[in-house]
């Protein structure tokens, strides 16, 4: 078996999965309309590369403290109908073609969990790696709190969250990722250059300048048509 690692915003889709959940509780009156100028700030500081991760999910997530767990479940599933027909062919091919090879694929992304899982079931991903979401005293069940628990799936912490997972998923092994004789990581941005860098199949998907140039000059692949 070998391993197939997907980014989920601008990579498998070719939006922020952040803003169109932001847009989705606007229009159903959940956040306030400049909930979505908020988010678009937190959007240019990534672009500039000066995003605070912790601020961004604070944001994102604190209003939603008080919100059942199956009111958030079900405006997930909402989410996930709302989002289906915003899906590429090309990319849910890809993905399609890495599960029928018997690939593990994974969705690893900086997106709260919450938002990652519905985008993860639209491309048939059973394994979401992402931001996990702090709660009251530690429970799944418990009230958000907008803080985020353990490491940011962000960046350099891609590659080490993703090692967590494989650990739990495979345990015993010094690194997981040199327990699969090919692995593959799909990514748009920069800043996921470490984790790109840390499998075997590294593929650019319609890339920031930063990572063209960088998969330019290391011969890696790059998809511009998905």
């Amino acid at each position: 078996m070998n391993l197939a690692l997907f980014d989920l915003d601008h990579t498998l889709i070719p939006f922020d999965s952040g803003m169109a959940w932001t847009q989705f509780l606007v229009e159903r009156g959940v956040l306030p309309a400049q909930a979505e100028e908020t988010y678009l700030g937190y959007c240019r500081q990534y672009v500039a590369g000066t995003l605070d991760i912790h601020a961004m999910h604070f944001a994102s997530v604190a209003p939603l403290a008080s919100v059942p767990r199956v009111k958030l479940a079900q405006w997930a599933n909402e989410f996930e109908r709302a989002l289906r027909p915003r899906v590429p062919e090309a990319m849910l091919a890809l993905v399609q073609r890495h599960l029928d090879a018997g690939d593990r694929c994974v969705l690893v992304t900086a997106t709260t969990r919450f938002i990652a899982e519905p985008c993860a079931r639209l491309f048939g991903i059973a394994h979401v790696v992402a931001t996990e979401a702090a709660t009251v005293d530690g429970h799944p069940d418990g009230a958000l709190t907008g803080a985020i628990d353990g490491l940011p799936c962000f960046r350099e912490h891609k590659v080490t969250r993703v090692r967590q997972w494989l650990a739990q998923e495979m345990p015993g092994g010094a690194d997981g990722l040199l327990a699969f004789e090919h692995s593959w990581f799909y990514s748009d941005s920069a800043s996921d250059l470490p984790l790109l860098g840390a499998v075997s199949n590294p593929v650019a998907v319609r890339p920031d300048a930063r990572l063209r140039q960088h998969a330019r000059q290391a011969g890696w692949p790059v998809i511009d048509a998905a």
